[in-house]
């Protein structure tokens, strides 16, 4: 059996009008104007053949059909929020999917869960590390990091931070007779080579890199090479060479003394890390929190 009702908007604005007795409140609460507050009443009104309010110069009263109208209204206004919000809550809970690269998420994502888990503790992150680009249309992804140019076609995306390359190496490096001084040294120390595939042409090599710091003599084509960003940063921490890394990569590493910055040098490049997800997934609350909590987690890390 269909309900035969009112519009909408009518019965939120009579509503509004007469929790507060002024139709410019109203107008502010619904974030229209006082006239189309009238307007919604008035073919109300018409609908029902009643008047629903007295008009005296600058004030409103309810009359009797208002005053009788009015409880019942905001009985199922009420109702209505509380199913929105009951809804709302549900969505908040439960397996939220998170898809990264993996250097990317043993790196930086995973040393930091921790602190989402503790503030979100009813959202079960899955973490998903691959290469391969997520397809939101067919996998079940919630919310991904990308590590790229930013161009992703009908995702909603949202830069985190950029990215630098410098040169990193165990900190017993620094010392002995090859000791790293100047970037010279390096034709004394192993160097290490991330092949990992990113598609950024402004992202060093070993033999750009020696190019622009203006050293000869040492063949970039030498030593050992790595497919993930992680495992070159290991390679380093157990001395075996000299890296070349991403710093948001490295920068747990760095802290913690594990990995040193031998020179000051630092090459900025073109890629970026996104979060991105379709719009309507994003909007769901587990997902729309944890983009949050990632948003200032890398303010925090830019800082």
């Amino acid at each position: 059996m269909s309900r035969r009702l009112p519009p909408l908007n009518s019965l939120r604005a009579f509503e509004a009008a007469a929790r507060l007795l002024s139709f410019s409140k109203a107008a502010d609460e619904l974030h229209v104007t006082p006239a189309a507050i009238s307007h919604q009443i008035k073919g109300l009104e018409d609908q029902l053949g009643v008047k629903l309010f007295r008009r005296d110069r600058q004030k409103v009263a309810l009359t009797e059909a208002g005053g009788f109208l009015l409880p019942g209204l905001r009985e199922g206004f009420d109702l209505i929020a509380g199913a929105v919000a009951d809804v709302a809550e549900r969505d908040m809970k439960g397996v939220m999917t998170v898809s990264s690269a993996p250097s990317f998420a043993a790196k930086w994502l995973v040393p930091r869960l921790d602190r989402f888990a503790e503030r979100h503790p009813e959202i079960d992150v899955r973490l998903s590390a691959s290469m391969s680009l997520v397809d939101f249309a067919r996998d079940d992804v919630d919310v991904a990091v990308r590590y790229g140019s930013g161009q992703y076609s009908g995702l909603l995306v949202e830069r985190l931070f950029p990215e630098t390359v410098v040169p990193v190496c165990a900190p017993a490096l620094l010392k002995g007779r090859h000791a790293l001084k100047s970037p010279s040294d390096l034709r004394h120390h192993t160097l290490l080579h991330d092949d990992a595939s990113d598609g950024d042409e402004t992202c060093p090599d070993w033999r750009m890199w020696l190019k622009a710091a203006g050293v000869s003599g040492i063949d970039a084509r030498f030593g050992p090479r790595f497919n993930q960003s992680s495992l070159v940063l290991e390679a380093a921490i157990l001395g075996r060479g000299v890296a070349l890394a991403k710093l948001r990569l490295a920068e747990n590493d760095l802290a913690s003394g594990r990995l040193v910055r031998p020179f000051a040098v630092a090459t900025p490049v073109r890629f970026a890390y996104y979060v991105v997800s379709p719009p309507g997934r994003a909007q769901r609350p587990k997902v729309a929190a944890f983009r949050e909590w990632l948003k200032e987690e890398a303010a925090a890390t830019a800082d």
